[in-house]
């Protein structure tokens, strides 16, 4: 009996030596456990309002690569004294785009410790400061003017984005993309400046895409706001759409690895959605269909017309506000319940701790593509916690309700869909 015991206690011990001392946190191709360890990195410059470094990133084509980022915080502003800590944020541009300095830098006088990367292989040229102190777009908005690292990832281009689907992930632009996100974000968390429990990421357009990707995957984020950029990029009338359909046997493996519809349901981020009306490239019904996917907190801010671009993805203030409310104790954004319709009258019941100042439906009767549509609205009455406004006529196809508070702060209720 004594042998027995021994055997079955020494089988166990060498089990358990023989066994990983844990398993990694894998999804999709996404290595989490070692995403969400601080890379290697080494500072480029360390003057003006913005600094510049290198850290690593993926390999590309069995290749090991470094990713460019433009930093700033409160402290390298000179607004703030070193050792003081700041919540932080992580900056996506979209397609097209580049590390922006002058981002990071509205980030960091907003009180936050900001890190942008440049998510296609390339550095861009260093900060352009105005008389003013503060960095401009200028030539640093032209892709002329960036510098291909010898060790970069790939590129942002549709055959980087799309065609590469198959076989070896490193030379999957979305595939790098979240990954180098994430790697950006467990870096950030590592500053001693940087309150690590109090994070969020906002990209715009296919930046947008991408925070969708990551709140999905790295769910140490406090908040996450992706502009214009939706999953369901597969289906309706998006631009990306033609370019999925290419792929053809390959198409179902591309929405399955990349498109953000495969992975929202794992969001828990709280997520603020932004976006136009007239979007051609992320359009109002895949929006609402990536909207319905996240099953945590979510809200949604819906422009009429809303243009697309870095500087118009980067203005509503919602996005400070929203990001704030998690980060830094703010006044949250009001808060819309679901509309009702009662005969000729539809009711959109609400929750604000900033009094809600007015209140807007807006709606088409425009058929065709939904970027040519053209809106129609008429002012919606504010009660207690309520607000009602007349049913849009019988021909209105798509409509919405707007709340405005006393900042000036627009949230929407959903997108409502007429059969």
């Amino acid at each position: 009996m004594m042998k027995l015991r021994f055997a079955v206690l020494l089988s166990t011990v060498l089990a358990s030596l023989a066994a990983p001392a844990f398993a990694a946190e894998i999804v999709g191709s996404w290595n989490l456990t070692e995403l969400k360890r601080a890379p290697a990195m080494h500072w480029l410059a360390r003057t003006g309002a913005v600094h510049s470094l290198l850290y690593t990133g993926e390999k590309f084509m069995g290749t090991n690569t470094e990713v460019f980022a433009f930093y700033a915080s409160p402290v390298t502003l000179g607004k703030a004294k070193p050792g003081t800590k700041f919540p932080g944020v992580v900056l996506i541009h979209g397609g097209g785009g580049t590390a922006f300095a002058e981002w990071a830098w509205i980030w960091a006088k907003r009180g936050y410790a900001a890190i942008a990367m440049d998510l296609s292989g390339s550095q861009p040229i260093d900060p352009i400061y105005g008389s003013n102190g503060v960095p401009v777009l200028g030539q640093a908005n032209k892709p002329e003017t960036r510098t291909r690292l010898p060790n970069g990832g790939p590129n942002q281009g549709g055959a980087e984005k799309f065609d590469s689907i198959g076989g070896d992930v490193s030379d999957d632009w979305p595939y790098h993309a979240a990954a180098s996100v994430i790697r950006a974000h467990s870096l950030l968390r590592s500053f001693p400046e940087v309150i690590a429990n109090r994070t969020a990421v906002t990209g715009i357009s296919w930046g947008g895409y991408t925070t969708c990707l990551v709140a999905s995957l790295d769910d140490r984020f406090k908040a996450a706001v992706p502009v214009y950029g939706c999953g369901f990029l597969h289906e309706g009338e998006s631009v990306q759409k033609p370019s999925i359909d290419k792929l053809g046997d390959r198409r179902a493996a591309w929405v399955k690895a990349y498109d953000p519809s495969s992975l929202l349901s794992r969001c828990r981020v709280p997520i603020l959605w932004v976006n136009g009306t007239s979007d051609v490239h992320y359009p109002l019904d895949s929006y609402q269909k990536s909207f319905d996917a996240v099953p945590g907190k979510k809200q949604m801010r819906i422009e009429v017309e809303m243009r697309h671009g870095h500087p118009p993805g980067w203005a509503p203030p919602e996005i400070g506000l929203f990001i704030d409310s998690f980060c830094r104790d703010g006044k949250p954004l009001p808060v819309p319940g679901k509309i009702t319709t009662k005969g000729d009258e539809v009711r959109l019941a609400f929750k604000s701790g900033v009094p809600v100042k007015s209140a807007t439906l807006h709606y088409t009767t425009d058929t065709g593509l939904r970027s040519k549509r053209e809106w129609k609205n008429f002012p919606a009455q504010i009660g207690k916690g309520v607000v009602t406004a007349p049913k849009p006529s019988a021909d209105a196809n798509t409509w919405f309700i707007a709340l405005t508070d006393e900042r000036g702060a627009m949230v929407t209720s959903t997108v409502q869909f007429q059969p």
